[in-house]
């Protein structure tokens, strides 16, 4: 029988991950009650643990070894025969708590692997589907805990949260993406349509057609972002401060770019702290 003190540290393993890798997340949600917290910290570690799979290493055949294992071990949790570890303990305790699925799982998995066999997206609808993968899944497992009470189907919502979220992770991110990977996530079509060569990418060239395409994956963004927005009064009373304070502090992650000139190759864009607390003030419903 699993003493209440491990569950204890294993959920305290989980929250430490969160909360080195995402301090906005962290704030959000650890304004959650305790039980809902841990189980959203649980469902981080999880993902970061499979980010870290491809992240962590940097020959494809070690990715994929490293995805493997982290696959095999959830085929074991599927069977109920998880290994000894406080990830997979701590992802017990919220299986046997909540309604949960683990499709999105294999999903989140899937798209790790999309991201190792990388080739640029042709197409926007390309883009969305991988940003379904490694972040529309993260808000279908996440669904059952603060959606657990509505009687509207918020899968669509949680999938567009987690969508626009990765698009402006795209967006934030297009010079280091391009510097330190080699990898372009805006879709080609969009570049020949604009004229815009990958050799101005490389060279960080913020011209007028580069404004274009960011804008059009911005815009789409806002789009799903706003999708998202019909449906919070739905998710639970508990949970709706730490959804939509997550979604407006990355939502500020485009807002801040355009503040600064569409430069995202030179500097890191970012919400400040002071704009944060603005945002986190007014997402209190």
């Amino acid at each position: 029988m699993t003493s209440t003190m491990s569950v204890r540290d294993d959920f305290a393993y989980c929250e430490q991950i969160i909360k080195r890798h995402s301090k906005s997340f962290y704030y959000a949600f650890s304004r959650l009650p305790e039980e809902k917290a841990q189980a959203v910290y649980a469902i981080y570690a999880f993902c970061r643990t499979a980010d870290d799979s491809v992240d962590e290493n940097q020959e494809s055949e070690t990715q994929l070894s490293a995805l493997d294992k982290l696959t095999s071990e959830l085929n074991h949790f599927a069977n109920r025969q998880e290994i000894d570890h406080p990830l997979w303990r701590a992802l017990r305790t919220v299986f046997d708590s909540y309604d949960m699925d683990l499709e999105p799982f294999y999903d989140q998995l899937k798209g790790q692997r999309m991201d190792i066999s990388f080739s640029t997206p042709r197409t926007l609808e390309d883009v969305e589907t991988y940003s379904y993968y490694v972040a529309g899944s993260v808000g279908r497992m996440l669904l059952p805990i603060i959606a657990s009470t509505s009687t509207r189907d918020c899968t669509d919502a949680a999938i567009s949260l987690g969508v626009a979220m990765q698009l402006t992770n795209i967006l934030r991110d297009v010079g280091e993406d391009y510097r330190d990977k080699g990898r372009i996530y805006l879709p080609s079509q969009e570049l020949q349509k604009a004229g815009y060569r990958v050799e101005q990418l490389a060279s960080a060239q913020i011209t007028v057609s580069f404004i274009e395409i960011w804008e059009i994956l911005a815009q789409r963004a806002e789009v799903l972002y706003d999708e998202f927005l019909e449906f919070i009064g739905d998710f639970d009373k508990d949970s709706q401060f730490a959804v939509l304070a997550s979604a407006q502090v990355y939502r500020g992650i485009l807002t801040s770019v355009r503040q600064n000139d569409y430069d995202c190759f030179a500097r890191k864009n970012f919400v400040t702290k002071r704009e944060m607390i603005r945002i986190l003030a007014d997402s209190i419903v």
